[in-house]
């Protein structure tokens, strides 16, 4: 009864900005990772709303996202009410679209809980999440900021990660647990330590709270940001609301909610899960998501290899040919063709800067 109380007051905030770089040049400016169909049919947001659509309306589900890309997360997501697209006139990170989307959300339901949602995430398990989401609202009503923390299946260097200490709840979703810190992206030999340990989990970037709460947090750890949010909130509904939107933001100082919020707040709780999570972060995180063959290439588009093995072919209706390669990635879109080593597929978001400052921008 609890849990079904919570969720009736659970809606669900889609993080839709930024452009991911790593996956260039599939990824650009005009049409970024969250906003392609790289893993299936849908999609990386279509399917995010999908993963919480059994448990939460679509009248409670909200999208921030910048003005290039309105018509395109309309167009992908027809459920959504007009006034459910929040527009972030500029990136300003994390912190600044929540609390903006929060001053909008909670105008519909003052005592509603907030889902913070990334819109470019792949979950295998979707049901498990769910269950998820929901011990984490029934927690938030309790007052905790909550995170999903992902159980690590290896010592990764590229997550942040979060330190659990004593248990505070156990949920249908299992044991909650205090958080003691979060770690930004660890070396290798802290990774493996934290992993050894077994009280570490990778931070998905998931977060529940009532909105009040949110909004607290940011009155009292993130003053300046919170002055200008109650500029915008005066005006919101009024005639002149978008122009003082569009005049107070590019007075916000850009900031993370990890950096501004979860590393100074207090009565925070991780809720682990292990539902088949991956950010999707890289060519080689797509390689090793996709079914791969034999030879363990993983092939989309047209492909003939001799010797080619460990993989990734990605292209359109060009032939892709290939001789004697092992662990390679292969991205061929209509204006460039991407080859690199597996290993260095992080190493993209390089070229996308070397573009910028080179001025390449009908490539970006």
């Amino acid at each position: 009864m609890e849990e079904r109380a919570m969720t009736s007051k659970l809606s669900a905030l889609i993080l839709a900005g930024g452009f991911g770089t790593r996956l260039w040049p599939s990824s650009r400016e005009h049409k970024p990772k969250h906003l392609l169909a790289l893993t299936g049919d849908n999609s990386l947001m279509r399917d995010t709303f999908l993963r919480v659509a059994p448990m939460i309306a679509s009248e409670q589900v909200y999208v921030v996202t910048g003005e290039s890309h309105v018509q395109e997360v309309r167009a992908q997501l027809p459920e959504l009410p007009h006034g459910n697209i929040i527009v972030e006139p500029q990136g300003k990170g994390t912190a600044p679209c929540i609390g903006l989307s929060a001053l909008y959300m909670k105008r519909r339901n003052p005592d509603g809980i907030m889902a913070s949602l990334h819109a470019d995430h792949v979950i295998a398990d979707a049901e498990g999440f769910r269950w998820a989401l929901r011990s984490a609202a029934v927690l938030a009503e309790k007052g905790y900021i909550v995170t999903l923390g992902i159980t690590p299946r290896w010592a990764e260097t590229g997550f942040g990660y979060i330190e659990r200490g004593e248990r505070v709840a156990n949920t249908d979703a299992g044991d909650a647990y205090q958080v003691v810190r979060f770690t930004e992206k660890p070396d290798a030999d802290t990774a493996q330590r934290f992993i050894s340990t077994g009280r570490f989990y990778w931070n998905s970037g998931i977060f529940v709270w009532k909105l009040s709460r949110i909004l607290e947090e940011i009155r009292t750890l993130l003053p300046d940001l919170h002055k200008h949010l109650e500029e915008i909130d005066a005006a919101i509904g009024s005639p002149q609301e978008r122009e003082v939107l569009e005049a107070v933001w590019p007075r916000i100082q850009s900031v993370t909610i990890d950096v501004g919020i979860m590393e100074r707040a207090e009565r925070v709780a991780v809720v682990p899960i292990s539902v088949g999570w991956n950010d999707v972060g890289s060519w080689k995180a797509v390689w090793e998501m996709m079914s791969a063959d034999d030879d363990g290439n993983v092939v989309a588009g047209k492909h003939i290899g001799l010797d080619t093995s460990n993989t990734l072919i990605w292209g359109g209706e060009r032939l892709i040919a290939t001789i004697g390669l092992d662990d390679m990635l292969i991205v061929d879109t209509e204006d460039v063709v991407l080859v690199c080593r597996k290993e260095r597929s992080q190493d993209v978001k390089m070229l996308v800067e070397a573009l910028r400052r080179e001025k390449k921008n009908r490539y970006l």
